[in-house]
């Protein structure tokens, strides 16, 4: 069954790991990243944007797929299925769909706003047992629309959230979505450093997991981070292990492709991608 993140993070950071947040888009990466994590026996929270969950059919669609999986594949690690940067709107639709875990990413609101709404989210969380990401300072790039200049947040302004009662926080650190470029400075640890002396135990999120240095994943683990996010690694994987296949001529004979073979690859590279960043973030046999 489904499980709020509340208590997987709450271990991690207490822990001084992290767990592994990554977006699925399809049965295929859903089914490699919970035999993954069963494998390694490591707690998992699987993402799902607003346009993932259009383009999979709609929320209770994912929620459905998600449940049925954990039962037939024998998933015993805890599973935490989160809308990942979600609106005010999608938070709700998700809680009703049965997500165990939200995110309302209110960053692009004035502070007060964001305050109000992420106000009203707790409240209705905290009724039904879901864990709730809040964010401030939006984070660089863009994913599925959501575009984030790669604001460092406001200390301050994290601990206003925070006291609200969310389970976790987003802060913008300079990190970003997508791949970092060249002249990328890094993610700011002072800020860091200062979020945490003011938000306590609250487990922190870091997004923007790909291509992050190993040393800068485990300083800012070090520094509170408990939740890191993985998607745009897991894109190229398995788009690379797709193209590679099709490029080999493979099943091109009359009968033309089978669909399963054709995803095959990609299944395994995202399997390996998870694995990776698993045992980089340290939750192997944290469950």
């Amino acid at each position: 069954m489904l499980v709020s993140a509340k208590e997987m993070l709450t271990k991690a950071k207490a822990g001084h790991y992290a767990v592994g947040q990554f977006n699925i888009n399809n049965l295929e990466w859903t089914k490699a990243v919970l035999l993954t994590a069963q494998e390694l026996n490591s707690p998992v929270i699987l993402g799902v944007s607003e346009g993932a969950g259009k383009y999979m059919c709609g929320y209770k669609t994912v929620s459905s797929m998600v449940s049925a999986m954990i039962d037939e594949l024998k998933i015993t690690v805890p599973v935490a299925l989160h809308l990942d940067h979600g609106s005010y709107e999608g938070a709700f639709k998700c809680i009703e769909a049965g997500f165990s875990s939200i995110m309302f990413d209110g960053s692009h609101y004035p502070i007060n706003e964001n305050i109000e709404k992420t106000t009203e989210l707790v409240k209705i969380c905290a009724e039904k047992g879901l864990s709730l990401e809040a964010e401030v300072g939006s984070i660089g790039g863009e994913e599925d629309g959501v575009v984030g200049a790669g604001e460092i947040a406001d200390p301050n302004e994290c601990k206003s959230i925070a006291d609200l009662g969310v389970t976790m926080l987003a802060a913008g650190i300079g990190n970003i979505h997508g791949k970092y470029p060249e002249n990328w400075a890094g993610l700011n640890f002072d800020a860091l450093d200062a979020i945490q002396q003011l938000t306590g135990d609250m487990p922190l999120v870091l997004h923007g997991g790909t291509g992050i240095p190993e040393d800068m994943i485990k300083k800012a683990i070090s520094l509170g981070v408990a939740k890191i996010n993985v998607n745009t690694e897991c894109q190229l994987t398995f788009a690379a292990a797709t193209r590679k296949y099709i490029e080999d001529g493979k099943d091109l004979s009359g009968k033309g492709f089978d669909p399963r073979k054709l995803l095959a690859p990609g299944f395994e590279a995202i399997k390996a991608t998870v694995k990776e960043k698993m045992e980089l973030f340290g939750s192997v046999n944290k469950a």
